[in-house]
């Protein structure tokens, strides 16, 4: 059984007695997990922000990660990252835990202690659940349920695998918890949106049935529960199985087009647009965005000049749509199908973006061009690419977005010109840091639209 570990109240000096057994191990296994921004920077530094028991064996953690500041679009990275993290305390090592095994404290408060991940321990999991079921506090910890949830108890978890940014526990397939990993002060999109665009009566989007918080040290969403969908599958796989079918996807992208403009008009009635979106200043920021990713991609270079034509171009455009919430990161493999219908999930936005700016309003056009940009990505799995394939699933998302929306992305060519090419700089940069051999995919965009007209 675990050991109880029993917290005095925090303070500051208090706060940082268990790195005494902790800092070791984490220093170690923090830049080995994949929800780990800074794995291009080496972890200088350490700090804890926050610790309470959330039951006996399991400690809650929000650890701070220093690391050397380094430029990225748009400016230039924090010196750091706020982590969340559930840790499992026990006197024995567990065969059945091993890969979540962090290792064994040596000396301070935690001395001869296993250490490891307890999301991935199905009793750790339970109890999670159980709070949430019970709404409530654990000191600056706030567990709450939307009215009326009834929450069954017992549920079986698993903990997914495919998760990139952050970490999920299905419930007996009949709900995900969303753990958030890296933690930025104030209400994360993720619960915000849904929760709002259920309010809208949008079935587009699960609504948020739980989720839990902290008020320490500033406010922050830490997690989210929603229904699950166990029959549904997201995009993404979706058309690599149509490719290598050699089937046509127009049908679904067309589907997919109106169904997130459904998302769209929903958002606009949720979070009133606050005005006309100002071209000028997107173009500005896209290209310092430009600047600061072929400092540190060099292949970026010899297409700078283009791609600023791109973006000085939608200086002088038409403005559009109106500014309005927005996805933010979408994707194919953000929406899910379910029999006949597409859902679209995780409204968290771009994670290395601050959260002011996830929040903020855009130009609905910046979902659409990343939704483009995933049908490129799509048709490049295979060889030899399907150009043709990919062009297709285009126009028919583009045609079905305009039947709902009321407007067409075809005939806004610089704006979403514009859109495009700053999601294709921004992917040519997440590639070159964690997916060099990914990098080709987003190049050849950029040569593409490197040209007006591409």
């Amino acid at each position: 059984m675990p050991k109880t570990i029993t917290l005095r109240p925090r303070t500051a000096d208090g706060a940082e007695r268990p790195l005494a057994s902790l800092g070791g191990l984490l220093h170690d296994w923090l830049p080995e997990q994949r929800w780990f921004a800074g794995k291009d920077r080496p972890v200088t530094d350490l700090s804890v922000l926050s610790m309470t028991e959330l039951f006996p064996g399991c400690l809650h953690l929000l650890v701070h990660a220093s690391h050397a500041p380094v430029p990225t679009p748009g400016g230039t990275t924090p010196p750091g990252d706020c982590y969340q993290l559930l840790l499992g305390l026990r006197e024995q090592r567990s065969p059945r835990l091993e890969r979540a095994f962090i290792g064994r404290a040596e000396r301070g408060p935690l001395a001869g202690l296993a250490v490891y991940d307890a999301l991935h321990d199905p009793h750790a999991a339970n109890l999670l659940l159980e709070r949430l079921r019970q709404p409530g506090t654990a000191g600056p910890l706030s567990f709450e349920a939307a009215p009326g949830a009834g929450l069954p108890g017992g549920l079986p978890p698993r903990l997914l695998d495919a998760e990139q940014s952050n970490s999920s526990i299905v419930y007996g397939d009949a709900y995900i918890l969303k753990v958030f990993r890296r933690i930025q002060p104030g209400v994360n999109p993720d619960l915000e949106v849904p929760g709002a665009l259920a309010a809208q009566g949008c079935r587009r989007v699960p609504a948020p049935v739980a989720w839990f918080s902290t008020t320490a040290p500033r406010p922050a969403t830490l997690g989210v529960l929603q229904p699950f969908l166990p029959d549904a599958t997201d995009g993404w796989t979706l058309a690599l199985r149509a490719l290598a079918a050699g089937e046509d996807f127009t049908t679904e992208a067309s589907e997919l087009g109106r169904a997130m403009a459904e998302v769209h008009v929903a958002l606009a009635d949720a979070f009133p647009p606050a005005g006309q979106g100002e071209n000028g200043r997107t173009a500005e920021a896209m290209c310092a965005r430009l600047e600061a990713a072929a400092r540190a991609v060099p292949g970026l270079r010899p297409f700078v000049p283009g791609l600023r034509a791109a973006f000085g171009a939608l200086a002088t455009c038409d403005a559009g749509p109106p500014a309005q919430r927005i996805h933010g990161d979408l994707h194919l493999g953000q929406v899910l199908r379910a029999g006949h219908d597409w859902f679209v999930i995780d409204f968290e936005g771009e994670p290395s973006r601050p959260l002011s700016e996830r929040r903020a309003a855009h130009s609905p056009v910046r979902d659409v061009a990343g939704m483009l940009r995933s049908f490129d990505y799509a048709a490049r799995q295979r060889r030899p690419w399907r150009p043709e394939w990919a062009r297709r699933c285009r126009e028919a998302f583009c045609a079905g977005y305009a039947a709902r929306a009321g407007w067409d992305p075809r005939k806004k060519h610089a704006l979403l010109r514009a859109h495009e090419t700053d999601r294709a700089v921004y992917e040519v940069l997440y590639e070159a840091r964690h997916r060099p051999d990914w990098l080709p995919v987003p190049m050849a965009a950029i040569k593409r639209l490197a040209v007006w007209g591409g």
